[in-house]
């Protein structure tokens, strides 16, 4: 398949708000059929029609990432647009000392991030092989290559993508089908508002100073990564050009882990 000369179905999970329907958009623009995946259906709905609106191509889809026997089903649900390139987006985030970090809560986070992307990467990769063309694009974070404290469980969940990753890249050497994890330092989505908050209020410091002395100080850019920066590097993957880069952790930080 060359994957320049034709639309591709993009399956993008979280893809009704943020980071996820960043790249949803983006690639809309370049041609592309969207499938807003999230386990939020009116958002997605409402995320779907505003790209149709614009004279692209969506449909939604509700989905709990978490839930094998929902993801086990897309496959035929979406039989009329079989996925060609899945963006493992999806993710929540929870900030507390491990002392005071509920056990369910931890659990989720490594269920949406991480179990979620082996669902449906296990859901997918039957038609990408059989087609012999496929993309999986994670979407880590810094914090898949360095911690930070008061994150445990969204830190495990993001170092464990970029194992599974390498893991799928030696399964997949066979066949056209590709799988990388882009990690960007702090994107300003809603996620990260919160976390500016709540990292307020663990740490005892003001708004402010979150965002100068704990995101922004370790990059010698100073400056959030854009949702774009994210979206032309996901196009970039999808290309025939880097049908030889897999297995590989793509970082977006500003020079972070240069120091």
């Amino acid at each position: 398949m060359n994957s320049e000369a034709k639309s591709l179905n993009i399956f993008v999970t979280g893809g009704a708000s943020g980071i996820g329907f960043g790249i949803a958009e983006y690639l809309a623009k370049k041609g592309h059929h969207i499938i807003v995946a999230d386990i939020n259906i009116e958002a997605a709905n409402l995320a779907a029609q505003s790209l149709n609106n614009a004279g692209f191509s969506a449909q939604a889809v509700q989905v709990n990432v978490c839930d094998a026997k929902q993801v086990a089903a897309l496959p035929a649900k979406l039989s009329a647009t079989p996925v060609d390139i899945l963006v493992n987006n999806a993710g929540i985030q929870h900030v507390s000392r491990l002392e005071d970090f509920p056990a369910e809560k931890w659990q989720m986070l490594i269920n949406v991030m991480l179990v979620g992307p082996a669902l449906l990467t296990q859901a997918f990769l039957p038609h990408m092989r059989e087609q012999n063309f496929g993309r999986i694009i994670n979407v880590g974070s810094i914090h898949s290559v360095i911690a930070s404290p008061f994150k445990s469980a969204y830190v495990a969940a993001k170092h464990g993508l970029l194992g599974f990753a390498k893991t799928m890249a030696l399964e997949t050497g066979d066949v056209d089908v590709t799988i990388n994890t882009l990690c960007p330092a702090y994107v300003k989505t809603p996620l990260v508002e919160q976390q500016i908050a709540a990292q307020a209020k663990e740490n005892n410091m003001s708004e402010e100073d979150v965002v100068n002395k704990i995101m922004l100080e370790p990059m010698p850019k100073k400056a959030f990564i854009e949702i774009e920066e994210l979206a032309q590097t996901a196009e970039f993957l999808i290309g025939s050009v880097a049908k030889n880069i897999t297995g590989q952790t793509l970082i977006l930080d500003g020079g972070w882990t240069a120091r």
